[in-house]
Order: structure tokens, then sequence, then C-alpha cells
């Protein structure tokens, strides 16, 4: 299965978030932007936070954010955002975090598959730091191997 697209306006670069709330506010607000989404699906990312701790801190520096599938998930989506400053997620092992990924996936059966084929991109311990360090979407782009 392929990756979900990642179109420009999902891809935030070198942004400010205050806390872990405002990078998934930021992360969910690209995965709006591009149409994948509608905003009661940000909530949802921050409300399984809240209820299960920051389990989706996947690696160091790594934020991996997505909600189940559900009406407010338009079609898939991919969001990638870079941190100008990283945010402590409260994790014991992966904190602070520079790279939040936002996935909305509209198949149930499909949920689970997509996030671990992105997992696996992480695989690579240098690709948080690419990520990190990237300074446009086509960049961001060939890192993941996604498409536009």
């Amino acid at each position: 299965m392929p990756l979900p697209p990642l179109p420009d306006d999902a891809v935030v670069l070198g942004t400010s978030a205050s806390s872990w709330r405002d990078a998934l506010r930021v992360v969910g607000g690209a995965l709006v932007t591009s149409g994948a989404t509608t905003e009661p699906y940000t909530d949802a990312m921050i409300g399984l936070v809240e209820e299960h701790g920051p389990y989706i801190v996947i690696s160091p520096g790594l934020a991996f954010a997505h909600a189940r599938p559900g009406p407010a998930v338009l079609r898939d989506g991919l969001a990638v955002v870079t941190l100008a400053s990283p945010v402590v997620f409260g994790h014991p092992h992966n904190d602070p975090v520079q790279v939040v990924l936002g996935l909305a996936v509209a198949g149930v059966g499909a949920h689970l598959e997509s996030i671990g084929e992105i997992a696996n991109l992480f695989n690579d311990p240098t690709v948080t730091g690419r990520l990190a360090a990237a300074t446009s979407a086509d960049e961001v782009r060939t890192i993941m191997g996604a498409s536009a």
C-alpha cells in the first residue's frame, strides 16, 4: 500500500509550538488544510494522547499522531511538521520531539497497515534528523518516499 499523498499544504517546516498539544494542533491543521480531515480529527488525536499518554512518540525526536477512522476523515492523508524548538510530550526515552507526523486513514482495515508502513521508514535512525533539517516539501517527500 503506498503512502497517502503529501501535498505542499500538508508540510509545515520550522514552525513553533509551545506544547505537545500545540504541535498536534499544527499537524492536525495541516491535515485539515490539505483536505484530508475536519477539525474534530485534531481533537481526537489530542484526546488519544490525553487518554493513553505519549505512546505516539515512537522514536527519539519523532511523534506519529493519528486517530481512528471516522466521519472526520475525508480521505487518506499524511502531514509532516518540523518544530524550530523541540517540545516535550512526556515520553521517558524519546523526548523532546522535533518532527511530528499526522496520519489520517479513511478505511478501518488500512489504518494499522499504514501506521506500520510509515513506522518502518523510521527503522533508519537518520530519517528523523533528515526530516528535521528539511527545507522544502519536495525534500520531505523524497526522504519519505511520498508523492505530492
